[in-house]
């Protein structure tokens, strides 16, 4: 009990601290595992016993038998169907060429190249070789999140990074279960007429089960056949099943029916989705945390020493500095990211759970059935994570001011609303080269915004979602203009730290128009507007509309025309390359002479129009 509830208690812990850090949690969660297994039985207990010992010895022990590796099992059954959940088909299809081809091609050379050096240097057999290297394919969102989280990078840099690490791990999983298949029924004769038929028998139940359950739950969940109190723990209890079905008609085969069942419903018109994934993201977390320090824990002082050898620095700067820039570079051929964005993707590739679960999993498996060089695989595959996470965790930031992809200046734009009026000033910023996201819950607006070629994401502001987002780091401005005063004053409150390093805005209340002074108005979207104001504005002429002003006493008269406009509401200065906010331009005491104005709703005479329509 004591150990149980420690494994809880200081896996939760390190998440905390990676999480206050901003480093991946996996890194305090191995060192812990590694602390309390083989480091504690071999320098600070006095019997040679671990302080927490995974596998029940006759003494002592948590999991008798083959206890371990089930509950490994069955709990990375649960993180990859949380994966497969989070993969969303209309994004997939709009990856482009450059993640498709790292996920395919560049999979496939780090899976050969790794298995090759692997072979020589360690002199292991092919089949354990490339069960080694398929394990190492994946990344994972667990782990490069963290590490990005804190860097600002250009949108496309982080999309490629992120969406890798997402969609690789069930592709890395699929690649290891189906080596480990062949290894297991192959026998000495390798890729026998046995082991393909297995691996049919794989494909096949593996995809029939995820596919038909994940239908059957989806039917359920929409009829309301489920109650809302028992809906995750139904969701939870099929996956379960789904994972041991599949895997009774054929070995292995479990994983593949999760990653399988997770997309189908990820993708299917499910109510409840969200609520799902936010029950599976809690789940999972937990799962994480016990995992990490039990498998850390499961590895033996002798098996560390296994390692003790200059082929293994060898392996890891083959894995690193060759195998993995070799993929990227050959896989970003021809596309539009310049050569020190490629060369900051090749850095960052550290790798996650799904390697490491299932490399304590099969290696275990492997050992336990005589196979020659079973022993290495798991503190190998422990030795690539460990590394890379520490590797990327402590130099990306530095690596990424290095080779000039580091952002210097976060001038993106938030616009926490998509109405009509929020849709047309985007549009007139992003005409002006600005990056401009506009998030909203309505699906309607978010939708009319996409139509119009704008970057728009669905997201409840009272969500953490956006702050997990490393595509947003470039964000700088955050501007709060929905109808709704409490959200607009939540949005600031919430956002502003993460989002609004040069300046956080919202429109103003009606009550703080009348009562505020003008020095309280400067952190107003408009300085004598509210949302009412801005719609009639919109509704009199749906235009942006500019003037030119040549020195400061035209530009005092014609912010007096417009103050005196009912629906006529100033918006920007432009100043050579440079966009201000009214507000923002009166706070700066830049020369007012040679600007232009651009303005909303009547025209006032001296002005022309933008092409910018919504």
């Amino acid at each position: 009990m004591l150990e149980l509830a420690g494994i809880i208690i200081f896996g939760i812990l390190a998440q905390w601290v990676a999480w206050k850090l901003k480093i991946p949690a996996i890194l305090p969660l191995i060192l812990i595992g590694l602390l309390v297994g083989p480091v504690a039985a071999t320098f600070l207990s006095e019997d040679g016993t671990k302080w927490i010992e995974p596998i029940w010895n006759g003494q002592k022990g948590l999991f008798p038998g083959d206890g371990l590796y089930s509950f490994v099992s069955l709990a990375i059954s649960i993180i990859l169907f949380e994966g497969g959940l989070t993969l969303k088909r209309n994004e997939i299809k709009n990856l482009g060429p450059v993640i498709t081809k790292l996920i395919t091609l560049g999979a496939a050379i780090t899976f050969l190249a790794a298995g090759v050096v692997a072979h020589f240097i360690f002199g292991l057999s092919w089949q354990i070789s490339l069960l080694f290297s398929a394990l190492i394919i994946v990344t994972g969102p667990t782990v490069i999140t963290p590490i990005l989280r804190n860097i600002p990078l250009k949108k496309d840099v982080s999309a490629v990074l992120k969406w890798e690490g997402i969609l690789i791990d069930p592709i890395g999983a699929l690649v290891a279960v189906l080596v480990f298949e062949f290894i297991s029924v192959g026998g000495d004769s390798g890729f026998t007429k046995t082991a393909l038929i297995e691996f049919g028998k794989i494909i096949l139940f593996g995809t029939t089960f995820g596919f038909t359950f994940a239908h059957a739950l989806a039917f359920a969940i929409n009829k309301k056949l489920i109650p809302h109190y028992l809906l995750n723990v139904v969701s939870l209890s099929t996956v379960l099943l789904v994972y041991v079905e599949s895997d009774i008609f054929a070995h292995e085969s479990g994983l593949l029916a999760v990653v399988v069942m997770g997309m189908v419903l990820g993708n299917s018109q499910l109510k409840n989705i969200k609520e799902l994934l936010y029950f599976k993201e809690s789940l999972s977390v937990l799962l994480i945390s016990i995992l990490f320090i039990l498998l850390a824990a499961n590895i033996d002082y002798k098996e560390l020493m296994l390692l003790y050898s200059w082929k293994t620095a060898a392996l890891f700067a083959c894995v690193v500095f060759i195998i993995r820039p070799l993929a990227v570079f050959l896989s970003t051929t021809k596309s539009k990211l310049k050569f020190n964005e490629k060369l900051f993707i090749s850095w960052v590739g550290p790798r996650g759970i799904v390697a490491a679960g299932i490399a304590s999993l099969f290696g275990g498996k492997l050992l336990k059935d005589g196979v020659p060089g079973a022993e290495y695989i798991t503190p190998l595959v422990f030795m690539i994570v460990l590394g890379t996470v520490l590797l990327n965790a402590t130099t990306a930031r530095f690596f990424a001011k290095l080779v000039g992809v580091f952002l210097k200046s976060s001038d993106a734009i938030m616009f926490v609303g998509a109405s009509n009026p929020a849709r047309l000033i985007a549009s007139y910023l992003k005409d002006k080269g600005k990056r401009v996201i506009l998030i909203d819950s309505n699906q309607h607006f978010i939708q009319q915004a996409l139509d119009a070629d704008l970057e728009a994401l669905r997201v409840n502001v009272y969500d953490d979602e956006l702050t997990d987002n490393i595509e947003l780091n470039d964000v700088g401005y955050l501007l709060a203009i929905t109808g709704s005063d409490a959200v607009n004053q939540h949005a600031l409150q919430r956002f502003s730290h993460d989002f609004g390093e040069h300046g956080a805005y919202k429109l103003a209340t009606s009550k703080e128009l009348i009562n505020a002074t003008p020095k309280d108005r400067e952190g107003f979207f408009t300085p004598q507007d509210d949302y009412i104001n801005l719609s009639e504005a919109y509704r009199e002429n749906p235009e942006i509309l500019t003037t030119k002003i040549e020195n400061e006493t035209e530009y005092n008269n014609i912010l007096e025309i417009l103050s005196k406009e009912e629906k006529s509401i100033p918006l920007f200065i432009e100043k050579g390359k440079s966009i201000y906010l009214v507000a923002e331009f009166e706070k700066a005491n830049e020369p007012k002479e040679n600007i232009t104005l651009a303005y909303l709703g009547k025209s006032i005479g001296d002005s022309y129009k933008s092409s910018s329509k919504v």
